[in-house]
């Protein structure tokens, strides 16, 4: 028996339980994978919560996206990989039905990718969807170039450090917003070249200063509602505004400030293409041996844990990822 985390409700942290569930063998194409170690996305709380791009089918429904774990069985035709390969989940389905929280699960071989080589599970727990995120976005989307400057919000997020650390990778240079000076030495010694505190004077008004008045090449927007007319200003003329998330839920209003592109941009847009999730491994293998992908861990928490993880997934007072431990 496998133990799975369910909701059959929407509603906060605690209506996710833990449930004993019979996985069986893996079929044609499948594999069965152990799960040691599970990272937490606020695309996670917002789908438990009902403020998803999509709803849950409930009741029973999974829940989750990225865990690191080890292979323990192959069902026929699976020639990629091997029992006891150290891998991480790269789902690209539907949570209700492809959910990831739990200590074993049985998935599609395309839904895995190798874990880059002597990466821990919790660090590897805390590397593919940030990671992902932020590439796709400013390389495989926004053409990001040595030289270019990146404004990105939510910058204490997992997928804001991903960002900082994808921009200074490349040679780029990442402006770091944050609501409240505190985190702001964490964020510098993270890899932003500046640091935006909003509760220190106006947003428009730091990023001129900082750019000598030009604004970014990119601005790579966690939270959207009624601000977006507002920091798209901060765009420079011909860049790029990508909006990936929206942790304000309210409306957002076009900006009418011209020249100006502005992306919608989902995960699943680049990590369905193999061709790409091929760049995205090689872009980690490599920032890890330079040690210039380093995932932050704010704090980790036991599987039966799981709604004091959320709970605290959706206090903001994190810097990088939340990982949940699973013993066996």
């Amino acid at each position: 028996m496998a133990k799975q985390v369910v909701f059959d409700e929407i509603g906060g942290p605690e209506v996710l339980r833990i449930e004993q569930v019979e996985l069986g063998e893996p079929g044609p194409g499948e594999v069965l994978l152990r799960v040691d170690a599970l990272g937490l996305n606020r695309a996670e709380a917002l789908f438990r919560s009902g403020g998803y791009f999509y709803q849950p089918s409930l009741p029973g429904s999974r829940l989750g996206y990225e865990a690191a774990g080890e292979v323990v069985a192959l069902g026929a035709g699976v020639t990629e990989f091997a029992v006891g390969d150290q891998v991480l989940t790269a789902i690209t389905g539907e949570m209700s039905a492809d959910g990831v929280y739990g200590d074993a699960l049985r998935l599609p071989a395309g839904d895995l990718v190798h874990r880059p080589g002597g990466t821990d599970p919790v660090t590897g727990a805390a590397l593919w969807l940030s990671y992902s995120t932020a590439y796709g976005a400013l390389v495989e989307k926004g053409g990001l170039r040595p030289g270019d400057t990146v404004l990105i919000t939510a910058a204490s997020s997992s997928v804001g450090v991903a960002a900082i650390q994808t921009a200074r990778h490349l040679g780029a240079i990442p402006i770091a917003v944050t609501r409240g000076a505190a985190k702001r030495e964490r964020l510098e010694q993270l890899g932003a070249a500046h640091v935006i505190a909003l509760d220190e004077g106006d947003l428009l008004e730091q990023v001129a200063g900082i750019t000598d008045g030009r604004g970014a090449q990119i601005v790579f927007d966690a939270v959207s509602g009624p601000g977006l007319a507002d920091i798209a200003q901060a765009v420079a003329p011909g860049g790029l505004l990508i909006v990936y998330g929206w942790l304000d839920p309210r409306p957002a209003p076009l900006p009418l400030n011209w020249t100006l592109r502005v992306l919608g941009y989902n995960n699943l847009d680049v990590t369905g293409d193999p061709a790409v999730r091929r760049r995205i491994r090689h872009f980690l293998d490599a920032g890890l041996r330079a040690g210039t992908v380093a995932p932050v861990i704010d704090r980790t928490f036991d599987l039966e844990e799981i709604a004091e993880a959320h709970r605290h997934l959706e206090s903001n007072s994190q810097i990088g990822k939340i990982v949940v431990t699973v013993d066996h």
